[in-house]
């Protein structure tokens, strides 16, 4: 018995190395896009849905208007809110001449009232490219609009971004958040370089208004409350339509969620959409799951009953320098390079977390944006 489980953690550990390495190494070794060559200038519809988002507005809209770029438009979508949101988008759009409001009331034949507000608000917007982001978002930089755009050619149709969040000092449910983050963003890209894109986050997406209707929008998932960003990408992306863009000045940052409780809700609602990825997707990043909570699970045994110490003590010791490494390297480039010092009790929180809520989530169904 000892010997399976041994043999089993080097497996493990196996399998994990190649996940860093070889896969998500695609991304963390990538050049930095610092500096992106600006080819052209192609007319942008930023779009932002928003629902009882006030405050929020009041305070972002502004990083939108301040972008240095010639040519865009703001598409203020109002759901259905019960505050102030669309008076302050209203406001907004008096004085500033590219703004337009949709004001949208809710239909009972969207399950999703969030894909119901998207939709109308593509439909009303007037450029052929369109980027997305959320109400409690911020375009850290004026150069936002032009380095997302700047990938967009005959071929690339689809491009994913970084949608980081802002940091509270001395919280460590900031760190943990953010270190989630983090790591689906090296997957995404990761699995985007190696030719199998299947996500992406509405905090910071763009791509063709065209490919949103050959798709028929959201219609193959409308039965399905959430997934307005990466059910849409896990549909339509392919190897050859999908292009990253990580530079510093593309990064949007959001408003974390400020108690365990709040973001355990806002991702019991994410993973309740990964069942509809297709299932080599799922397939990918359920193994990687599960190679995480084994290495731990059975590190921790073989290190309880000693046996085979030393050999056990060397491949943790590989697997976290392995692990480091690779983190550390795309940290760099997403600005997060705080977090590597605390990674493994933020992998360990973050594993036990990730199999509560699946756990919860078998049992009853996560709330989602009504």
């Amino acid at each position: 018995m000892l010997d399976v489980l041994f043999y089993s953690f080097t497996i493990v550990v196996a399998i994990q190395a190649l996940y860093y390495l070889p896969l998500f190494g695609r991304f963390a070794f990538l050049k930095q896009q610092d500096k992106l060559e600006i080819k052209s200038r192609l007319p942008i519809s930023v779009i932002v849905c928003a629902k009882n988002e006030a405050e929020n507005l009041k305070r972002f809209i502004p990083s939108l208007l301040n972008q240095e770029y010639p040519n865009f438009e703001v598409v203020l979508i109002n759901d259905n809110s019960s505050d102030d949101t669309l008076k302050i988008m209203s406001h907004f759009a008096s004085i500033h001449n590219q703004i337009k409001v949709v004001d949208v009331k809710p239909v009972e034949v969207f399950l999703s009232k969030k894909k119901q507000a998207l939709t109308l608000g593509i439909k009303a917007s007037e450029y052929d490219h369109l980027l997305f982001t959320d109400a409690d978002c911020e375009a850290i930089s004026p150069q936002w609009i032009a380095q997302m755009a700047a990938h967009f050619n005959e071929k690339t149709k689809i491009v994913l971004g970084y949608g980081g969040y802002f940091k509270i000092k001395n919280s460590f449910i900031n760190k943990l958040i953010r270190y989630e983050t983090l790591l689906t963003a090296i997957q995404y890209f990761s699995y985007s370089k190696i030719g199998l894109p299947y996500m992406g986050v509405g905090r910071n997406l763009a791509y063709q208004k065209a490919l949103f209707f050959k798709a028929n929008g959201f219609s193959k998932h409308l039965d399905v409350r959430s997934g307005d960003d990466d059910l849409f990408i896990n549909q339509v992306a392919s190897p050859n339509n999908t292009a990253i863009c990580f530079s510093l000045n593309s990064i949007t940052l959001s408003e974390p969620k400020r108690t365990v409780k709040a973001w355990i809700t806002q991702k019991r609602r994410h993973v309740s959409t990964a069942k509809y990825y297709k299932l080599k997707h799922q397939f990918l990043l359920g193994l990687f799951y599960c190679s995480q909570f084994l290495f731990w699970f059975l590190a921790i045994a073989l290190l309880i009953v000693q046996y085979f110490t030393a050999l056990t003590i060397m491949l943790i010791v590989i697997r976290f320098a392995i692990v480091l490494m690779v983190l550390n390297a795309s940290a760099k480039k997403l600005n997060e390079t705080n977090l590597i010092v605390l990674m493994p009790i933020l992998e360990l929180f973050l594993i036990l977390t990730q199999f509560g809520i699946f756990i919860a989530n078998l049992i009853s169904k996560p709330k989602h944006w009504k």
